[in-house]
């Protein structure tokens, strides 16, 4: 079996168990995630190992693979906490350990040798020679570094037998690989452990020399520029190209976005790869994928490096936040509670008679109302607060897991979620 022949995987962000049971539930084929420490998101929440215990048993009881990433580059004094982390991560038994340093690399081979491993994208791997020799030293997949073309990922896949691991949505980096040394300047917080304060985020302007004080714009915008603001990765519309180029893996970027940003996007991505794979031929992009996706906060969408196109690589001069798309996420179904009623853990202010949408595990977004509102004993209530647990009646049949959001702002045909 070639890699084209093997169907490719979907590999979705886990920062902590919420979003492993959200991931686990729209589709995911695998999940990313890290224990506290030696991994590149110490804000997300993260696994104790106690908890890395039950997220590996939950995921691998709903046939989910689990890879844990130990990718940080490491110092010195960290050395035995790194090999007493590993052995911990060796009885736990995940589907594989994500490392960038050679050096951990090393240590995991002596102490966990059977243990898949799986190279990070902070590796900076751009060619096919390199790959060889990973693979050479046991390295089993490759995350390809952002800055590669779709062709030069091909050429990868062509020349190496390891599988290669591509980035299909999610935020990017100013420094693709993920080598960044602004936060460590700025913030003395070191990027490359996992301490980012996102300077690339930041506004700028500049002063000039005789002028102390005045500061001015980079662009003809009265709010200034964003010089390092990077559009968000978007390939929904390029799933053929992606499988045909050999590319094992779809991750997904995201270990510190919420829930709702998980499941639409690993529902559309499932959707997109199972429809590829049902019928290459017929394969075209749904109008609701693109909507789907046009519906979770994002910095305007782009192809990255794919495509070698170099309007796609220009900074997003506009914006350096997210865009809202006027959708509100408020809650979360923890199970049913009648034929028409659910029990859900409220995220955010509802009140009965909202109109409100179901993002199921399969098929369409479900339009609906919230009928009624109730507590715990049945007694009626005109609105739920954020962090309580109601029971509320609706049309749309529901299952564990599913969310319901809210239309807040401008309609979804205001939206631009990629340059034309």
């Amino acid at each position: 079996m070639t890699k084209k022949d093997k169907k490719t995987e979907l590999l979705a962000p886990a920062g902590n168990f919420e979003k492993l049971e959200i991931a686990i539930h729209y589709g995911a084929d695998a999940v990313y995630l890290a224990g506290r420490d030696f991994s590149l998101r110490n804000f997300s929440g993260n696994f104790t190992p106690d908890e890395l215990e039950k997220a590996v048993r939950l995921a691998h009881a709903n046939g989910v693979r689990v890879y844990v990433a130990c990718n940080i580059y490491s110092r010195n004094y960290e050395q035995k906490a790194i090999a007493d982390y590993l052995e911990v991560l060796g009885d736990l038994c995940p589907d594989a350990v994500i490392i960038a340093d050679p050096g951990i690399f090393m240590t995991a081979r002596e102490i966990i040798p059977e243990m898949p491993l799986h190279l990070s994208t902070q590796a900076n791997t751009t060619n096919y020679k390199t790959v060889l020799f990973w693979e050479k030293l046991g390295v089993s997949r490759i995350n390809a570094a952002r800055e590669l073309s779709l062709e030069e990922i091909r050429e990868i896949a062509e020349h190496s037998s390891a599988e290669i691991e591509a980035f299909v949505h999610g935020a990017l980096c100013i420094s693709y690989s993920g080598r960044c040394l602004l936060s460590s300047f700025m913030a003395k917080r070191d990027s490359n452990r996992g301490m980012c304060c996102h300077p690339c985020r930041f506004k700028y302007a500049v002063v000039e020399e005789k002028r102390p004080g005045e500061y001015l714009p980079l662009a003809e915008d009265d709010r200034g520029t964003y010089i390092f603001n990077s559009r968000d990765l978007c390939m929904i519309e390029h799933i053929p190209e992606m499988i045909e180029a050999g590319i094992s893996s779809f991750k997904i970027e995201g270990r510190m976005k919420g829930i709702n940003y998980v499941a639409s996007a690993v529902k559309v991505y499932r959707e997109a790869i199972d429809a590829y794979y049902a019928n290459s031929e017929t394969f075209t992009v749904r109008k609701e994928w693109i909507e789907e996706l046009a519906r979770i906060n994002y910095r305007g969408y782009c192809t990255g490096f794919y495509f070698g196109d170099t309007d796609e690589l220009t900074p997003n001069y506009t914006e350096s936040r997210y865009v809202s798309t006027g959708y509100l996420f408020v809650g979360k179904v923890l199970g049913k509670a009648g034929p028409k009623s659910v029990r859900l853990e409220v995220r955010n202010k509802i009140f009965k008679g909202d109109i409100i949408e179901v993002v199921r595990k399969q098929g369409p977004v479900q339009r609906d109302k919230i009928y009624d509102i109730a507590d715990e004993d049945g007694q009626s209530l005109p609105f739920a607060q954020p962090n309580s647990n109601v029971i509320v009646t609706l049309d749309t049949e529901c299952s564990v897991n599913d969310l319901l959001r809210q239309a807040q702002g401008p309609s979804l045909e205001s939206v631009i979620i990629r340059k034309q």
